[in-house]
């Protein structure tokens, strides 16, 4: 599986944006996908955006349709995506984890399943 190389995080207040990089070979190991989860203080694992890396087709959680976005910029984005994340709020508060190639994908309606999973990156938001 493909290893994950994740950056950013931080603490932002309400209304504040932050964003996360996450870099892998996805072409090399020919990864079918990858995203974002978190986990909240006392919270369950939540899949927040995930895209495929083949066709662009996206998932994104309902808690944060419309503020978060998977990005990437230039011949950058063939190693390197970004969690850009808007109009933070303090319920946004976790640690977050990039992760890569899904077991499964439900389209833009269920949360894919990751098999391959970073170290993870605290985001504080205060209100």
């Amino acid at each position: 599986h493909v290893s994950i190389l994740e950056c950013g995080g931080g603490s932002v207040q309400a209304g504040g944006s932050l964003r996360l990089s996450c870099a892998g070979d996805w072409e090399e190991y020919s990864t079918n996908c990858m995203g974002w989860a978190r986990q909240g203080p006392g919270k369950e694992y939540e899949v927040v955006a995930a895209i495929l890396t083949g066709s662009g087709a996206s998932y994104y959680a309902d808690s944060v349709k419309g503020r978060f976005a998977i990005v990437h910029e230039g011949d950058a984005g063939k190693r390197t995506r970004y969690l850009q994340m808007n109009d933070l709020k303090p319920e946004d508060t976790a640690m977050y984890y990039c992760a890569a190639d899904c077991s499964s994908w439900g389209g833009h309606v269920y949360a894919p399943t990751f098999v391959t999973w970073g170290q993870g990156s605290q985001v504080s938001v205060s209100s």
